[in-house]
């Protein structure tokens, strides 16, 4: 283990200056600025269709339930209707 930690712990106890670099080789420029944009807009677009489509889920369902109340009040208002018909 401590043959593996030898060069770290070298470079962190030395008093070596950092590495100097050039500020325009690190930024990511304007490509890597339009790549992050593009990233950014796509996921909010995906965002905004998959709220569209959990609403239009949730509202199916809620008209499914209220069609089968309905059938359920009509069925049970025509038995009684035909139980309170027969003598």
């Amino acid at each position: 283990m401590s043959v593996t930690l030898a060069p770290v712990l070298g470079f962190i106890l030395s008093n070596t200056p950092p590495p100097e670099f050039n500020p325009d080789t690190v930024t990511p420029g304007p490509w890597g600025f339009f790549a992050i944009l593009f990233v950014a807009v796509v996921t909010l677009l995906l965002g905004m269709d998959l709220a569209r489509r959990i609403r239009r889920t949730t509202y199916r369902a809620e008209m499914r339930e209220r069609l089968q109340a309905e059938v359920a009040e009509r069925d049970a208002a025509a038995a009684e209707q035909k139980k309170s018909d027969t003598p």
